[in-house]
């Protein structure tokens, strides 16, 4: 057997006590079972690294962590990629409501720890798992920030063991003068309008829908569009936002949802009895 000193063995004997796969210290100090028989210690260096040692190889790894102005993180053992054994989590509050997150998990091929990191994608508003939050249930992770008056949350899944935006809000602009074209109910808790898009796991649209930009929508099952009225006496119906031409229209009291928009034009969806749904667009913003 490998000669073991003896504070490396006191070590491996500390973290091996029976209990649960986890044991926070402190805010600053972790130990967690990330691999069967597996053991971390992690702590916070001053300025915000985090010093890792893994027990019973003996590795050691300075991590970038995610510090606050005062340098400190606060360190929790979670199961970020649901395989049953928790990550590394740092978190620290970053200006007046923000929190930066970083996520460490263990690597059984390089025996290391490895910043989990998802897929870029340009629609991700938040820019890395910012607040996140764990939805075991529904494999699924969201992020969350703010920027300006509003709130942004993205949406995470796994493809396999990478990590990929799964739904994702853009903010209308001038939504309120689409009043005059399609009627939509609110009501005073009503937020700003959104676009939210569901990606597959290669990164390209398979669903959008126009709902609340303050209300993120369940994990499972399809978008639910907001409901809107035709207002005018006739609107045209586009094949293409921005086409000048069209022989097709919709009527006053039509009812349409409004699955996405472009520069003011929205996409909608309008069920006709006879021929079933027909899809197009309309200038939301004449």
């Amino acid at each position: 057997m490998k000669h073991m000193d003896g504070r490396r063995l006191a070590l491996m004997l500390a973290l091996a006590a029976p209990g649960a796969h986890a044991q926070a210290t402190g805010q600053d100090t972790l130990r967690a079972e990330v691999a069967a028989g597996v053991w971390l210690q992690a702590q916070v260096q001053e300025g915000g690294d985090i010093a890792v040692e893994l027990a019973p190889s003996g590795t050691r790894q300075r991590l970038p962590g995610a510090p606050d102005v005062d340098g400190q993180s606060r360190l929790s053992a979670e199961d970020v990629d649901f395989d049953g054994r928790p990550e590394l989590v740092a978190r620290a509050s970053v200006g007046m409501v923000n929190e930066a997150v970083v996520v460490y998990r263990f690597d059984p091929r390089q025996g290391r720890m490895q910043a989990l990191e998802a897929t870029p994608h340009d629609d991700a508003q938040c820019g890395g798992l910012m607040g996140l939050v764990v939805d075991a249930p529904n494999r699924t992770l969201s992020s969350s920030c703010r920027s300006g008056p509003v709130w942004y949350v993205d949406q995470y899944r796994y493809d396999g063991p990478r990590l990929y935006l799964y739904r994702a809000l853009r903010f209308i602009h001038g939504s309120d003068a689409f009043e005059q074209v399609l009627f939509v109910k609110q009501t005073a808790d009503t937020g700003p309008f959104a676009v939210w898009s569901t990606f597959d796991a290669q990164g390209a649209v398979v669903e959008t829908a126009i709902g609340d930009g303050l209300v993120t929508p369940a994990p499972t099952g399809r978008l639910s569009p907001f409901s809107g009225t035709v207002v005018p006496a006739r609107l045209p119906l586009h094949t293409r936002p921005g086409d000048a031409r069209t022989t097709r229209y919709l009527v006053r009291d039509d009812r349409v949802e409004m699955l996405d928009e472009r520069d003011g034009w929205v996409k909608v969806r309008y069920h006709n009895p006879t021929r079933g749904d027909v899809l197009g667009w309309v200038n939301a913003m004449p």
